[in-house]
């Protein structure tokens, strides 16, 4: 008798999940069970569809059920809802959206994706029409008819993860004013604060309003205000935050993040694991051995960890569907795990993550250090080289490599990638020297930013160079500390900006004029982006002095969100050319 294998939900992890079955077990029925309209989607594009980047909707549409079948062989059963598992039996009860009629279909071997859903806040107005999510084609095709018919002037944005910009990004390329309201401190949580804070002066300069640490209070509107026409109910057209600031909106975008979707499995008292999705092993299997699951809505293990994680992200969710379909069909593979590698554009600015960040590593139990480092996109003589920053998060004592990230204009995407491989591949800094990378002028420089970051983490797991970063910086400074500030850049760029009580002293007159430096009081050294400072620490440290070198230069002073006790240091924004919003001693901001 041939094998019956039925697939719960479609998209990334359940399409892959019913193809592979296919290629593995021609034999078998295959049933795929989507609740919604369409089985298998680009949910990634729907904001570049908002946008007007990607003109024809058609191109999101991936697979249909019709393709489904003719191609593969594979009966796809759009607007059915799984909606009980009966294990005992091994049947599942399936609903018609449409007709509400109900059925049993019977299954060897189950595969649940049922994915994630938009995390809507319990408050009054939530439900309004010209609030909306951005998960699937027809939250998609709502938001694009809305904009269309009712031509919104102001956009309310909340949540400052990646989906957030993403939708702030389109909608400001609709001619819409956007702000950005997050109740964290920080836009885009897997990058640590320095690195944000880069991306958040970025959204500020792109125009967007951006509210960070202030959630929202309360949603309301006017009667009588019907932005959607023939809909009685009421629109938002303004919203109280925490802090009682009013930000006005004619459309307001719910991207606060999504949760798994275990509903089905929990009923069906399938395990859970710690994180709140559905427990799986490296094959896929969930704790009964029948079902399978893969996607949104299972954990994963963290390569760098070993623990169980919970991301939601398309590249896990096709790896991990292909896996469950080839063993729900008699195949044995395996899924290793993840690094929650991901990347962002808003507008000219690209930030990317993997691997663990600065928070996460010392919640896992890790002594870190950190490597911080501007250098060009390409060669610098060659036109148009662009800065771009790459961090590399690294255990202290043995310089296993435990995370990155890259925030730039170009080259973000090549560098995250070497450096997720790296990652994966249980790499040191040590080896990222080693590397032998592509080079051209248009394309690289011979020493690229992923193996600069490696020697800059060389040298200091060495003790060749002590960094500090920018705000321990800070709070010395708050403190009081009696500590040397030198600066070692030219003169014209000390007269453009510098920090206030640092000393200008060219790393090409250091040698003569070690004299003004005192012996007896620590030093700390800056330049514009790190080397002039690390050559600099390096001539005082083998002449003796106590010397740190301020990681990432003054490009990095004032990008990081700090706060402290020292004369009520709080740092709650920043600029690329100084602090935004810094309550500190006067003499502490930038000139």
């Amino acid at each position: 008798m041939n094998r019956r294998i039925l697939v719960v939900g479609g998209v990334a992890a359940g399409a892959s999940a019913a193809t592979k079955a296919r290629r593995t077990d021609e034999q078998a029925e295959i049933i795929v069970f989507e609740r919604g309209e369409y089985v298998s989607f680009a949910n990634c594009g729907l904001p570049y569809y908002v946008a007007q980047e990607i003109v024809n909707r058609d191109s999101l549409i991936l697979v249909t059920p019709e393709r489904f079948k003719r191609r593969h062989n594979i009966d796809v059963r759009i607007h059915h809802e799984v909606i009980a598992i009966n294990r005992a039996e091994r049947t599942v009860a399936v609903r018609n959206v449409k007709s509400g009629a109900t059925s049993v279909e019977r299954y060897d071997a189950l595969v649940l994706a049922p994915g994630a859903k938009a995390i809507i806040p319990d408050m009054p107005m939530a439900g309004a029409p010209n609030v909306f999510t951005m998960r699937t084609i027809p939250d998609m095709d709502r938001v694009d008819d809305f904009i269309r018919a009712a031509n919104p002037r102001r956009a309310a944005v909340i949540g400052a993860g990646y989906i957030g910009l993403e939708v702030a990004e389109a909608l400001m390329e609709r001619g819409i004013r956007v702000t950005v309201i997050e109740k964290l401190n920080q836009v885009l949580l897997p990058l640590d604060a320095d690195m944000a804070a880069v991306v958040s002066e970025h959204l500020r300069e792109s125009g967007v309003e951006l509210f960070l640490g202030d959630g929202v209070k309360s949603l309301e509107g006017d009667s009588g205000n019907a932005h959607a026409p023939g809909n009685a109910r009421t629109p938002v057209s303004r919203i109280v935050l925490e802090s009682g600031q009013l930000v006005p909106a004619d459309l307001v975008i719910m991207a606060i993040g999504v949760r798994p979707d275990v509903a089905l499995a929990s009923a069906a008292g399938l395990a859970l694991g710690p994180a709140g999705a559905i427990a799986v092993n490296a094959r896929m299997q969930t704790s009964d051995p029948h079902i399978w699951a893969a996607g949104d809505a299972v954990e994963s293990t963290h390569l760098v960890t070993g623990r169980p994680v919970w991301m939601a992200l398309a590249g896990p969710a096709n790896k991990q569907g292909r896996v469950a379909g080839a063993n729900a069909a008699g195949g044995n593979m395996r899924f290793s795990g993840v690094l929650g590698t991901s990347i962002v554009r808003f507008n000219k600015l690209a930030a990317a993550a993997t691997g663990l960040n600065e928070r996460t590593a010392r919640q896992a139990g890790y002594d870190i250090e950190r490597a911080l480092i501007h250098a060009n996109h390409h060669a610098g003589y060659y036109p148009d080289a662009r800065l771009i920053a790459v961090k590399v998060i690294y255990e202290r004592h043995t310089g296993r490599l435990l995370g990155a990230q890259v925030v730039g204009e170009d080259g973000v995407d090549k560098r995250i990638d070497v450096l997720a491989t790296a990652i994966a591949g249980h790499m040191t800094v040590d080896d990222l020297t080693e590397l032998d990378l592509a080079y051209a002028p248009p394309f690289g420089s011979a020493r690229d930013p992923v193996i600069v970051a490696g020697f800059v983490a060389q040298s200091q797991i060495s003790g060749a160079v002590e960094p500090i970063t920018s705000s321990e910086l800070h709070r010395m400074l708050a403190e009081k500390q009696p500590l040397q500030l030198i600066d070692v850049r030219t003169r014209g760029e000390y007269r453009e900006k510098h920090i206030p009580g640092s000393r200008l002293i060219p790393i090409d007159e250091l040698r003569d004029r070690l004299s003004e430096v005192d012996p007896d009081r620590p030093v700390v050294i800056y330049c514009r982006i790190g080397l002039r400072g690390y050559l600099a620490s390096r001539i005082l440290r083998q002449h003796g002095y106590q010397v740190r070198n301020l990681a990432g230069g003054i490009r990095s002073w004032g990008f990081e969100t700090i706060e402290g006790d020292a004369e009520g240091l709080r740092v709650q924004g920043s600029a690329a050319h100084g602090v935004r919003s810094l309550r500190l001693p006067a003499e502490v901001g930038l000139r």
